[in-house]
């Protein structure tokens, strides 16, 4: 199979157009499991692999770190730390099982989790280190509308002074942003061109058929700053693979063992424009979940794709999905449904 690979910003680091997600491991996967995903993908032409110290997802206190611990000792058993892009992303404030909930991205805080994140993953460095979400109240995760609410959090200078540590001593090559606003990357990126700190390189953000709301804002930045979008959720977890129309929730799936984590698919316009979807990609004999996938891909504004499979069979499909063409007729319907029912499911 041919992959296709992008440089990540401005660095000379080709990524695979397909990322090798990995939050399912440790929860819905096991280890042998993530390792045969790991060995499948990398065999394919997937050089670039996503994690985070917070996963396995839905994320708990039990699971904390587990996914990087399973990478860490693929790593071990095979050797091939150097053949792989890795990204992991430090949690910003929230959960009070992750370091008493003291989650800043400055200090003795970023130190612990960098270093956590090292030891689990049995490496010396990250390629792409990540803040996972912002510490400001920011309007994400299922939200479009914002609404200001100020709280305490540590200004961007000192943030990328931090980091910057750390990519001198070699722990760190270079930097990105989560679930970021075009307000927040612009002034991270103009303070890293003024007083000479680290550049982030990477927007990783929600983005799929059911989710466009990425193209509002953020997209210009990407294609003027040279910031490519890194997106989780192509698939809306499932919902765009068609595996859930009708109501249906196969065993073992996401929505049937953690319904109520996943409230961002429901909404309102949901079935019916993954219904939509569905019969786009039956009429041009392609299959749901590459078209999704592939609709990410070809935009202008991304980098890489992030993929994420429980099993074997949903591995193949997502990564062959660099193999379809969508033409004209294809984008113009998808288009069309965005216009009926615009972003369902931010």
């Amino acid at each position: 199979m041919s992959m296709n690979y992008k440089k990540l910003g401005n660095t000379d680091i080709n990524v695979s157009t397909i990322c090798l997600g990995t939050m399912t491991w440790g929860e819905q996967n096991t280890q042998s499991e993530a390792f045969e995903q790991m060995n499948y993908s990398l065999d394919n032409g997937v050089n670039f692999w996503d994690t985070a110290e917070l996963y396995a997802v839905p994320p708990k206190a039990e699971t904390y770190g587990h996914t990087e611990t399973i990478i860490g000792n693929w790593f071990e058993e095979t050797k091939k730390r150097k053949d792989i892009i890795l990204a992991s992303k430090v949690g910003g404030p929230s959960r009070k099982y992750i370091r008493n909930g003291e989650n800043s991205f400055t200090g003795k805080n970023l130190e612990d989790a960098l270093h956590g994140s090292l030891k689990r993953l049995k490496t010396d460095y990250i390629d792409l280190y990540q803040l996972h979400w912002p510490e400001r109240n920011v309007n994400n995760f299922g939200k479009l509308g914002y609404e200001h609410k100020e709280n305490d959090w540590n200004k961007f200078e000192d943030v990328l002074e931090n980091l910057k540590k750390f990519i001198e001593q070699g722990k760190i090559r270079y930097v990105g942003l989560s679930n970021e606003t075009p307000w927040g990357v612009m002034n991270y990126l103009q303070l890293a061109k003024d007083k000479s700190l680290p550049r982030m390189m990477a927007i990783q953000n929600p983005y799929s058929l059911l989710n466009r709301s990425y193209e509002v804002g953020l997209a210009e930045v990407s294609i003027r700053e040279n910031i490519g979008c890194l997106a989780y959720s192509p698939l809306a977890s499932g919902y765009l693979s068609g595996k859930y129309r009708n109501k249906q929730f196969p065993k073992g799936s996401r929505m049937e063992r953690d319904y109520d984590f996943w409230t961002r698919y429901r909404k309102p316009n949901m079935e019916n424009a993954v219904e939509d979807y569905y019969k786009i990609s039956q009429k041009y004999d392609l299959d749901i979940s590459q078209m999704s996938i592939k609709f990410c891909e070809v935009q202008d504004f991304m980098t890489s794709v992030i993929i994420g499979a429980t099993t074997m069979e949903q591995l193949k499909t997502n990564v062959e999905s660099v193999k379809v063409n969508l033409d004209s007729e294809v984008i113009k319907e998808i288009n069309n449904v965005q216009k009926k029912y615009p972003n369902p499911c931010p």
